[in-house]
This record gives C-alpha cells, structure tokens and sequence, in this order.
C-alpha cells in the first residue's frame, strides 16, 4: 500500500490526541518487514513519541489487544514494573485512532519512548542462554500472578485455526491455497485433534508476545530483561506459544542470521540448556513439553499460511510459505522428539 499516505494519518492522529504540541517532524523507523509502520514523531520542543500504525487482522482485536497489554504494562510486580513500553491514554482510557475510507481501515496507536538497554549477541554463550531461561521463567511467573486482573480475551487458538478452515471454503481462499488445501486442512484437523488429547484448553492462559526476536527486548549488563516493545503477536494464551521464539534466540546460528522458521531449532541441546534453566524457576509439565510441537504447527498455520500475505511484505511472504509446504509442515512429525525434551528434564 506504497500509495497510502500514512505520515498523514499519524499526523490526523495526534490531531485527534493533543492538536496544542506541534508536530516538527515524522520519523519512519519501520523494520521493514511487516505491513506495521512505526514512526517517531518529535515535536517542536525536541521531545518525541512513537506511533504505531496497523491495518492487519480487525480493529477489535487491536483494540482487545492493547487494551490488555496496557493493563499488564501497568500491573506486572517488580522487577517487570518498567518493563513494557506503555500505550498513551486520553482521559482515563486508552487512545486508539481508527482511520477509514474506501480503500484502508488502519489504527493508530501512541507509546511513551521506552530505554533501551543491551540488545542479546546474534549467538549466546552457555552462561547466557541459562541466565536468559532464568529470566524467561521469572517473566512468565510475573504474567501468570497478575493473569486474573486483565481486561477479558476473545481469541483463543481453536477461534484462528476455525477461521483459517472457513477462509478455504471461500473464493479467495481457494484461489489463494488452490494447490495446497489438502495440506492445510490436514495440518489444521493435527493440531485441533492433538489439542484436545493433550487437554490444552485447561492449560492456565498468561499474556504472550510470541516473537522473542532479539529485535523486540533489551537486557541490562547482567543479562535481566530490561525492555520489551513490539505487540504484532501478542495473545492470551499458554506460555508454550512462546517457546519456538525462545529456542531461535539461544539457536546455534544465532536469531538473526536466517529470516526463516524451521523447527530444528527446538531440538538443540542449547535449548535444552534453556529450557533446564527455566524449569528450574517454572516447571514444565509433560503435556506442555507434548504441545510444543502443536504449537509450532500453529505458529506455521496461523502467523505464514493464515496471516502471511497480509502481515510479511510479499518476498518474506512468498519465501515463508513456500518453506512451510516443502520444510516445515514434514518436519513436524520427522524432527521433533518430545522424549529427548522430556528426558532432559526428568520427567
């Protein structure tokens, strides 16, 4: 959408907000790699905020969405007061700015500039990756105390998955999966089957960020999380969705090297350094260990097959899902051993 103007909606939107700051200029500092902008706006005297636009996924959850997380952001018990990048309120609710015409339905949301610390080394050491399992379990225990004080949510993994199945049944679903339905409804039926043997839906429900790209947080010189920002993913749901992330970041070829999501990552003995650290401040249960594969096929169906084309820019896109048919879904069942996981953990 090149021919949108967005600056100028981010600009209609701090009109909406506050028209008494001037605005002196607006900064694009996008990723580039989602169909999400992010800006800085600074204003006349020199301070700045930074906005988010989006026109992926529905207006409602965005809302649903940022509404919990501002609730979290302010209700986390230390050391996590501080950690996450707190959303702009006008009068004793959260501003969200809806734009629409004929072509766009985009949201705009402000946030407070938040410091940043460390960025993680492209490759750990051992000694980092059990530090950073340590802070992972503190960080999930934190979410799971205040989970009961947070706005409610509509999402749930069975509601995108159905959705996903009903997107098939349309036109544009089958022009756009014509040559992969089968695979997809195949993976889809795996996972709501195995969901329901391993009784995830009992599984306790905690705020999750999903991508734990080392783009998206910050550690302080003793490797304690220190700032987190980046909500594209975020969900109620269990700690497990987290975990695919977790594994790519203490990965042996390191988060960044590879702009691609196979699932060898999970079966790294690094992770198993990872994940000793964590069970040893949260422990894990054999069924959440079991649905670690479940919800790497998730993350595959939902975030590239479900949502890729509207969130990737189109050559991640393309290249995502072409991995998904030929790599990923084959090697759910070929490559991931919950056994040697299990094992490690003595379980």
């Amino acid at each position: 959408m090149s021919f949108i103007d967005f600056i100028s909606i981010v600009k209609e939107a701090w009109q909406a907000y506050d028209n008494t700051r001037p605005i002196a200029r607006i900064s694009d500092i996008s990723a580039q790699v989602s169909t999400n902008h992010v800006y800085k706006i600074t204003f006349a005297d020199r301070s700045f905020i930074v906005a988010k636009l989006s026109y992926f996924g529905k207006y409602e959850h965005f809302l649903e969405d940022h509404s919990i997380i501002n609730a979290l952001s302010n209700n986390l018990p230390a050391p996590f007061e501080n950690f996450l990048a707190r959303s702009l309120m006008k009068g004793n609710a959260l501003f969200v700015y809806r734009f629409q015409n004929k072509i766009l339905d985009a949201w705009v949301v402000f946030y407070r500039p938040i410091q940043i610390k460390k960025k993680l080394p492209r490759r750990l050491s051992d000694n980092q990756i059990e530090k950073l399992g340590e802070q992972m379990a503190l960080f999930h225990k934190a979410c799971y105390q205040i989970r009961n004080t947070l706005p409610a949510s509509s999402k749930t993994l069975k509601f995108d998955i159905d959705y996903l199945l009903r997107i098939l049944e349309t036109d544009y679903g089958k022009f756009e999966h014509r040559q992969n339905e089968a695979i997809i409804k195949k993976q889809c039926n795996l996972f709501l089957e195995n969901r329901e043997l391993l009784n995830a839906p009992a599984f306790d429900k905690i705020p999750v960020f999903v991508d734990w790209n080392i783009g998206n947080f910050s550690v302080s010189n003793s490797l304690k999380l220190f700032s987190r920002w980046d909500y594209d993913w975020f969900r109620m749901s269990t700690r497990i969705m987290d975990f695919y992330f977790f594994s790519r970041v203490v990965s042996d070829i390191g988060d960044r090297t590879v702009f691609s999501y196979v699932i060898g990552p999970l079966m790294e003995e690094r992770f198993l350094i990872f994940l000793k650290a964590y069970h040893a401040i949260y422990p894990l249960t054999v069924a959440e260990i079991l649905f670690m594969k479940e919800a790497y096929r998730f993350f595959i169906l939902n975030y590239v097959i479900k949502d890729g084309r509207h969130f990737f820019h189109e050559i991640f896109a393309t290249k995502l899902q072409k991995e998904a048919y030929e790599i990923y879904f084959p090697s759910i069942e070929k490559d991931f051993d919950a056994n040697k996981i299990i094992k490690a953990l003595n379980l």
